[in-house]
This record gives C-alpha cells, sequence and structure tokens, in this order.
C-alpha cells in the first residue's frame, strides 16, 4: 500500500519597503495592479499611505501566486470568497462553478512585510500573524502608566494569568556590553514596570551590575507582541475576529519571545532570527495537542507565527522556513506565464 505524501506547507515573505518608490502606487506599481482585481486594485489605490498601499497589493499578489501555483488557474480566473459568513468569514478562493477550492491560505502584513502560509489539501486550517515590535509609539503610554498600566489596556484580550506573566516575567536579556541576565539573576527586579530607572543584580559570578529598567521593559515589550502574534495567528486560524467571545478563554503559556536576527544593512538583506516551537496552547482551561504553532525572529523588530490545525496532518515538528520572494522573478514572470 503507497504511503501519503507529506503535506506541504508554503511559507512565503515579501518584502514591499523598497518596492515601488514614489507617493502614488498608482503610478510606481502600474504593471502589478493590472494583475489583480479592479477590486484589489481600488483597495489599495484607496489607502492613504503609500505603505499601506503597497502591502494591500502585495497581500493580493501572493494570494493569486499560490492559488495559480496550487491549482493551474490563469490570474484572470482567481475569484475569491470567504467561509462560512460572507461579510467576515476566513478568506478562501473559489472554482469557476462557485464552490469552495480545496486550498488553505493566510496573509498577513505588518510594517512593510507580507507573509503567507498555505497548502493544498482542503482539511487544513492556517492561520499567520506578523508584529513588529517598535513600530507604534508604545513608550508614550508606558512612561505615564507604567507597563502594567500598558498591559492593561489590553485587558478585554488577555486572560488575568497571561496580563500577569507579561507584566512581571521577562525573558533573559543582554546588556550593553553583551553580558546575558537570566531571570534567575535579575530576581524580583522582574516586578519592575517603568522605564530610566537604575537596577541592579549580581550575576552567578559573583559580580554586581547596574544597568537601566530601558532594557527590561524592552524586553518585556517584546515578550507582550510575542503573546499578541500567537493570539492573533490562532484566531485567523479560526477565521474568527479578535473580538471573539472566547478570546480570553484562549491562554499561552510558556511563551519565549524568538531572539531577534539582524537589521537590513545598505549591504545586506535582514536576517532570520531564532525559531520557537514549543508553546503551549489552552483554550477553556484544556490544553490544545491538535493544534501546533511556531514563532520566529525577522531582523532586530519582526516576529512572525504560525498555526495549524490538525497538528498530525504536519510533515515534520517544524514548519518550513519562509521563502523571500523577488517580485519580477517570482511574482511578476509567473503571473505572465499563467496569463
Amino acid at each position: 500500500m503507497d504511503q501519503p505524501k507529506p503535506l506541504a506547507i508554503t511559507c512565503w515573505l515579501l518584502d514591499t519597503r523598497f518596492l515601488w518608490p514614489g507617493d502614488s502606487i498608482g503610478h510606481s506599481a502600474s504593471e502589478a495592479l493590472e494583475l489583480v482585481s479592479p477590486e484589489e486594485r481600488e483597495n489599495a489605490k484607496r489607502k492613504y499611505h503609500i505603505a499601506d498601499a503597497k502591502m494591500a497589493l502585495g497581500s493580493a499578489l501572493l494570494k493569486r501566486l499560490f492559488v495559480s501555483k496550487s491549482l493551474g488557474l490563469p490570474w484572470s480566473d482567481i475569484r475569491f470568497g470567504r467561509r462560512r459568513d460572507p461579510q467576515h468569514g476566513k478568506p478562501c478562493c473559489l472554482l469557476p462553478d462557485g464552490s469552495i477550492a480545496p486550498i488553505e491560505f493566510n496573509v498577513s502584513h505588518q510594517a512593510g512585510l507580507v507573509a503567507l502560509v498555505g497548502c493544498q489539501v482542503a482539511d487544513m486550517e492556517l492561520g499567520a500573524d506578523i508584529v513588529c515590535v517598535n513600530e507604534r509609539n508604545d513608550y508614550r503610554v508606558i512612561d505615564q502608566d507604567g507597563f502594567d498600566g500598558w498591559v492593561d489596556v489590553y485587558q478585554e484580550i488577555f486572560s488575568a494569568e497571561e496580563s500577569w506573566d507579561m507584566k512581571y516575567n521577562t525573558d533573559p536579556f543582554k546588556l550593553l556590553d553583551g553580558t546575558e541576565v537570566t531571570p534567575a539573576e535579575i530576581g524580583r527586579n522582574d516586578r519592575c514596570c517603568t522605564r530610566d530607572k537604575e537596577l541592579t543584580v549580581t550575576l552567578k559570578s559573583g559580580e554586581d551590575r547596574t544597568f537601566s529598567s530601558d532594557l527590561l521593559i524592552d524586553t518585556k515589550l517584546r515578550r507582550f507582541y510575542t503573546f499578541w502574534c500567537y493570539k492573533e495567528a490562532f484566531i485567523k486560524l479560526t477565521g474568527e475576529a479578535l473580538l471573539a467571545k472566547w478570546i480570553k478563554d484562549l491562554e499561552f503559556r510558556n511563551v519565549r519571545a524568538p531572539a531577534a536576527g539582524t537589521v537590513a544593512r545598505c549591504s545586506t538583506l535582514g536576517s532570520w532570527g531564532e525559531r520557537v516551537d514549543d508553546v503551549e496552547i489552552w483554550l477553556h482551561q484544556r490544553r490544545l495537542e491538535d493544534v501546533k504553532m511556531e514563532i520566529q525572529a525577522f531582523e532586530e523588530d519582526f516576529m512572525i507565527a504560525i498555526a495549524a490545525k490538525p497538528a498530525s496532518k504536519l510533515p515534520l515538528d517544524n514548519f518550513p522556513k519562509f521563502a523571500s520572494l523577488n517580485l519580477e522573478q517570482d511574482i511578476l514572470a509567473v503571473a505572465k506565464a499563467y496569463s
């Protein structure tokens, strides 16, 4: 008896930050805009900020690329719909007869990056989310209300246990000279929720070190966004919005932020950081064993989380690495071939 082929997961990343220069997506991306539907075209063109317009167009291109490669459809024949709810349901591809195509995909974008995860089976659910730690001015609220007060802003999203975990626990972090401070070494200083404060710890070597609490708060902030990224990816897997009634009953335990990669330089691309895949997912106080999640760092500030269900269908312990796509070679050339 033939063994079933292992399930292949597609993981793509498109960096739009340096694509389509200028202030008007209509002028700089005219060729790419012609490859998407009139609705997708207008959605991109009506964005107020050029960065949002580029991500909207990038998302439309990645979805069409995945569908075209999966089903062999010409780009002009690709149609999209939503599962279950026609307005708020999870996006899907529709076959020419109006039925839902036997493929699964999910797209996320943030701060110029667009990610897609997909697979060519109908009975798999996928979710993806990108976060950028330093995109917003979080320090303004943190300096006013403390990190604990800032976490409380999101009390409708996170459980009491998650909020406590984010406020008062920390990952290891490095001092400015590269010396690592572990949670055991920081001790009760982990209760610190304010910036611009001097903290002193005793290292394993017996040496006392004094440093700014800004380093601790930055570590906690990165950890908060790890929680956020996990939660968004799971909810996108289910196809429900962040205001799902059970959102506070969805808890993540054993959370650790992945170590950052390096920022892009003038002569190099940004690099991937650590991949973490041992988070525990709990819903209504029951651990979910049929959902697999992973989060990976990209450059210094980005993290991408993937959620998949059922986990038993995954071919390996880890998801495949993200492939960074080139607009001309990987997208526009394929679109012309399938036009």
